[in-house]
């Protein structure tokens, strides 16, 4: 599906000593409980006294000029380094003088970097933040400077080329770093570096450009009160009107979306759908065009017949034939299923708006009427289930239990704000500490508004055998409530909250011994695989009532009945939207793979083919409002997908038939989240799963709930 507009902005930058009691609110002892847990959770921390967390070397509430400083020493420290090491004799170069500084320079500047960067995401004042982008600013400026010297590499290229025993992830870690010099062309000619810089210069240029056309587009249409029957009150009053009473639509993706999912009148539909993708038409697609020939020429430089091949060869799909064999087999397996889909929704336009043909503007539409056929499911009702608290308390109760961990929130602990909260992570059966995370959940204004997980250190193990612990941190935007209630979530949000705390969990249980590896430092085709998985607790009976409870009366939880609803309709209706999305990734993996595409022709090819015969909406062009293709995602479009199937067959095969099966957590635990990054992505899938991955599990959850 196509990426927002402030998504596709944010990816131009390469994303108390107490026992957290957790319970299900099935048992009314329960209550008494959980409410002792929501007065810790929220209990404000004495502005005295504050602990350190030993081990975590993350420097908290530092100030405007404190971070200026610390990034100006981070520079300083770490060109000292890069120094001494491109000052090593060639003939001279070992472990301990080559990689192991570099290595532990690295973990221990990490945290500091990142005491420097994550305040502009969630500090109040607004001098902070300003001096948090600029320490941001001046450190990506540094490290880019430290990945084009030729004197260090020279050093370390000596170092590979020796042949020295080392072993597997250590020989990994020496050719991630001669792949990131070459990466910038240093094993090339002056000729050919000099035009690797060009055109690096020239494809950014380009693809901030596409992205500023769509965000400058103010573009909108204006429609009667009786052309926009079906949409929610709400929706309305929060639309500006113009000077004949008419509602103004301005054609951003989250207004567009909700029309098209709830306006009854079609042709509304169909001239909002077909104004939003003609959206910087002939502009955009110039752009396009010329990013995609620069972006094959930067490709062959580096020896790559195409850019795809380039793009795909460090992820885990490696290379674009893979892709596209990929995103066949699972269109082809799926194209049953969404003929039938599209013969019901078909059916139910007939039924309401006569012989009108079918269009995609009519999908989004049709599907919601069909789920509210199907399913007794009132998401505003179902609201009243989900407190903060307890979905909190259930969430950290299922991980707890699962991956052999304990959590215990850390009393007076310094934070940036009376909100956040601080855990300690231990090893249940040993006792070891394994890390720490910080909950910063809670909306206000100045914080960055998603949700998402921010690494603030780096686990890894010094040349000296010292363990560094790792420390994450979960950010969110959720409502507090009123009156010391605890605010209610909407169903989608318990599931990004439970599919981010699923990422503090790969983060902690990292064993990875370098910091490149750890943490969420892994191959983009895999880092969120470990927290779809995870997300699947979110359909099941047994989870979903230990992560609800009536809001006046916490130890009634949802009923059998809403839960089974709810796992129906997840798959219910969602292969004609799978097979959409399916299409723009073919259309991405082909502009990258092949030469003089005709990418308009491309389009209207692609549609009815991948759509079953559904044709584009006349006169449009998805190609120049597609930002994903543009930037942040090229050539790589098919990710999302790619980890959802792998996810879905990890937990098919694993845990499906037993949602609490330790034994099977702690594998999970020991095989893929301790690995991080230190091996293959396929290894370690196939390693735990016993073979290698399959798209199978993934089509069968499909066909279970077809219509």
């Amino acid at each position: 599906m196509e990426m927002t507009e402030n998504q596709s902005d944010k990816t131009s930058k390469h994303k108390r000593e107490r026992n957290l009691l957790a319970f299900t609110g099935a048992a009314a002892l329960a209550a008494l409980a959980l409410s002792l847990a929501i007065s810790a959770l929220n209990s404000r921390r004495k502005k005295s006294n504050k602990k350190d967390l030993s081990g975590s070397n993350a420097r908290i509430n530092l100030s405007a000029s404190e971070i200026l400083k610390l990034a100006d020493r981070i520079i300083a420290k770490s060109k000292e380094v890069h120094d001494a090491v491109a000052s090593v004799p060639l003939d001279k170069v070992t472990y301990a003088n080559v990689m192991s500084p570099l290595a532990d320079l690295e973990a221990h500047q990490f945290p500091l970097v990142q005491s420097c960067v994550f305040p502009k995401l969630v500090s109040t004042l607004e001098d902070v933040r300003k001096a948090s982008a600029e320490a941001e600013r001046r450190i990506d400026a540094h490290v880019s400077m430290c990945s084009k010297r030729e004197d260090v590499y020279r050093v370390v290229k000596a170092f590979a080329s020796k042949g020295e025993w080392m072993n597997p992830e250590a020989k990994h870690y020496i050719k991630c770093l001669v792949r990131d010099f070459e990466q910038n062309g240093l094993n090339l000619t002056v000729t050919k570096k000099e035009e690797v810089q060009r055109l690096r210069a020239q494809i950014e240029e380009l693809s901030l450009r596409y992205v500023r056309n769509l965000n400058d587009d103010s573009s909108c249409l204006l429609f009667s009160e009786a052309e926009l029957v079906g949409l929610p009150p709400e929706y309305l009053k929060s639309l500006d009107k113009a000077g004949n009473d008419k509602y103004k639509i301005t054609l951003r993706s989250h207004n567009v979306l909700a029309l098209l999912e709830f306006c009854q009148v079609g042709t509304t539909r169909r001239m909002v759908a077909a104004a939003y993708g003609k959206r910087c038409g002939e502009v955009n697609l110039s752009v396009l065009e010329s990013l995609v020939e620069l972006r094959h020429k930067y490709a062959r430089l580096f020896g790559f017949s195409n850019y795809a091949d380039y793009a795909v060869d460090l992820r885990m799909a490696k290379t674009s034939t893979k892709v596209f064999e990929f995103l066949e087999d699972i269109s082809a397996s799926l194209t049953d299923l969404a003929t039938r889909e599209l013969a019901l929704l078909k059916d139910l336009k007939k039924k309401e708006e006569g012989e009108l043909p079918f269009g995609m503007e009519d999908l989004l539409y049709y599907v919601k009427r069909v789920e509210e056929a199907q399913f007794d499911l009132d998401f505003g009702a179902l609201k009243q289930y989900f407190p903060v608290d307890v979905v909190l308390s259930g969430i950290l109760k299922i991980t707890q239990d699962l991956f052999g961990l304990r959590f215990q929130e850390v009393a007076d602990a310094e934070v940036w704000h009376g909100d956040v909260s601080v855990f300690s992570v231990f090893d249940l059966s040993s006792g070891e500490l394994l890390g720490y995370f910080y909950l910063d959940i809670y909306m206000r204004e100045g914080k960055y508004g998603h949700t998402c997980v921010v690494a603030l250190q780096n686990g890894a193990l010094s040349y000296s055998g010292e363990r560094q612990i790792p420390v994450a941190l979960l950010i969110s935007q959720l409502q507090k409530g009123n009156g010391g209630h605890s605010g209610l979530l909407r169903f989608p949000e318990v599931v990004s909250l439970f599919h981010e705390f699923g990422h503090v969990v790969q983060h902690i249980c990292n064993r990875a011994s370098f910091a490149r590896f750890s943490g969420l430092r892994v191959d983009p085709d895999f880092v969120e695989i470990p927290a779809l998985v995870l997300e699947n607790w979110c359909y099941e009976s047994f989870s979903l009532k230990l992560i609800s409870g009536f809001h006046q009366d916490i130890t009634k939880p949802i009923n059998d009945e809403i839960c089974k609803s709810l796992k129906r309709w997840r798959n219910s209706f969602s292969v004609l939207k799978l097979k959409q999305e399916i299409l723009y990734c073919l259309f991405d993996q082909i502009i990258h793979s092949t030469d003089n595409v005709d990418i308009v022709e491309l389009f209207k090819h692609l549609h009815p083919k991948v759509m079953l015969g559904l044709p584009m909406l006349e006169g449009t062009n998805p190609a120049s409002c597609f930002p994903r293709s543009a930037i942040g995602f090229e050539a790589a479009c098919y990710s999302r997908i790619w980890s959802e199937v792998f996810a879905t067959d990890v937990f098919a095969s694993k845990f499906c038939d037993d949602l609490v099966n330790h034994h099977v957590g702690m594998q999970f635990r020991n095989k893929v989240l301790a690995m991080g990054g230190a091996k293959e992505p396929i290894e370690i899938l196939s390693d735990f799963l016993g073979r290698e991955p399959s798209i199978d599990a993934f089509i069968d959850s499909k066909t279970k709930y077809s219509p």
